[in-house]
Parts: structure tokens; C-alpha cells; sequence
């Protein structure tokens, strides 16, 4: 009786969450963007989180053009739908708003050099190339096995061994980038002027400015400073308040 009343539950929160979802998107369309941003934040604050939500909440924020909302969703809904092209294009329209416009250094090191190759795809999509070859080799091993021509086994073990080189290199890439991004704290400014200091004290001279909207990479946490890095290499220390985590 305990687990029914569970599974009830689970569907009765499915159900509203979605009539919550749909209410939303009602608002949307009839214009009314704050509505519209309080049902989708309300999903999420019961724990229900998903890329459509993050989307669509982004959507609405752009429409009211609080650009550090915005980005933070979109960029939300990219760590749940790595591919998905309309929240990346969504995403390209709100970072137009930036003041800030920072430019990525060319990489340099070995590390960062392979990141820049095999970092362009997430670590879920080499894992399905990985999948994808290993059914080739079994299609080739087959084709090998059942065919008499000389030359077609030589194809065919050809189609093998490249398939398994493949899925070595897909496996090697979805490893690290997984570890690459794992070591990654990528934050949104959301002060609408932040000033980032030479060291994690008040009365420290100003580095630089930012802007709300801006990303920043987290690299090390003082109480309630930390230390960011931007695209371009440069680093300083920031409020905690001024930005917000997008992992957390």
C-alpha cells in the first residue's frame, strides 16, 4: 500500500508540474512574461527540473530583457540538452545583450589543445559514436564471416579495425571531456556592475569591471570570495553575491 501510495504521489507532481508547464506557456504567448516566469520558477522550485522549463524560463526573461537570468537558464538547458540548436541560437541572441565582449585566447598546452579538438562535442554525444561503431564492427565481423571473396574479408576486417580504432579515440574523448567539464564551475554575473578585485578583499583595488550577463569560470573559493577566470585568461576576485553558479 506504502509503494502505491508513492507511485500516486509521483504521478499526482507529474500532472500538476505539467499543468503548471502549460499554464506557463499560455502566459507566454499571451504576452504576460512575468506570469509566465513565475509558473516556470515555481516548477523548479519543487525539484522538477528540465531543459524545456530552463528554455522556455529563459525565453521569458529575454522578453522582459533581464539579460543574466536569461543566459542562465539557456545555459541551464544546455547542461541537461548539450545539442539542442534552438536553445544554443536563443542563447547566441541573448548574449548579444552583453556589454562585455570577451574574446577566447587561442589554446595553448596540450591539455587545453585536445580540449579545443574534442571538446566542440559533449561527452554523451562521443559515448553515442562509441555505441554506434560498436554495432559497425558487428555488421563488419558478420560480413567477414559470411562472405567466400577474398577481397571483401579484406574489407571487412579493414571496416573492424577501423570501427574499434573509433571507439577507442570516442572512449579516450567522452573521458576527458567528462573530466574536463567536471573540473569546470561556470557562473553568470548577475550584478548589473561587479567589480572584480586584484585580491578577495573589500578595500582591494579594482581589477576590471563586468556586466551582468558575462561567464565566468570559478578557480578557487575564499569565504565569500572567489576567484574567477574569464575566456581570455584573465583572473580576479569577485563577490559571491554578484554571480551565481551554474552547477549548484
Amino acid at each position: 500500500m506504502k509503494n502505491l501510495a508513492y507511485i500516486l504521489l509521483f504521478f499526482t507532481q507529474l500532472i500538476t508540474a505539467q499543468s503548471t508547464f502549460d499554464k506557463g506557456n499560455e502566459q507566454y504567448r499571451e504576452g504576460n512574461y512575468q506570469a509566465a516566469v513565475q509558473s516556470y520558477e515555481s516548477i523548479l522550485k519543487e525539484g522538477k527540473e528540465s531543459a524545456e522549463v530552463y528554455f522556455n524560463l529563459g525565453n521569458a526573461y529575454y522578453k522582459l530583457n533581464e539579460v543574466a537570468p536569461a543566459i542562465y537558464n539557456y545555459e541551464k538547458a544546455l547542461l541537461l540538452k548539450p545539442n539542442d540548436k534552438d536553445v544554443k541560437i536563443n542563447l547566441g541572441y541573448a548574449h548579444k545583450m552583453v556589454i562585455d565582449d570577451i574574446k577566447e585566447v587561442p589554446k595553448v598546452g596540450f591539455t587545453k589543445l585536445f580540449y579545443g579538438m574534442v571538446g566542440t562535442y559533449h561527452y554523451d554525444t562521443w559515448a553515442w559514436i562509441a555505441v554506434a561503431f560498436a554495432f559497425g564492427v558487428l555488421l563488419f565481423f558478420i560480413g567477414y564471416y559470411f562472405v567466400a571473396s577474398t577481397a571483401l574479408k579484406r574489407v571487412f576486417f579493414a571496416g573492424i579495425f577501423v570501427s574499434l580504432l573509433i571507439i577507442v579515440i570516442s572512449i579516450i574523448s567522452a573521458v576527458f571531456v567528462k573530466t574536463q567539464e567536471s573540473k569546470m564551475r561556470p557562473a553568470i554575473v548577475f550584478s548589473e556592475v561587479a567589480s572584480v578585485k586584484s585580491e578577495p578583499l573589500t578595500n582591494a583595488p579594482d581589477s576590471f569591471i563586468l556586466h551582468e550577463g558575462s561567464k565566468v569560470n570559478v578557480v578557487e573559493v575564499l569565504g565569500k570570495w572567489k576567484k574567477i577566470e574569464l575566456a581570455d585568461e584573465t583572473t580576479g576576485w569577485i563577490s559571491d553575491a554578484d554571480i551565481k553558479e551554474l552547477k549548484n
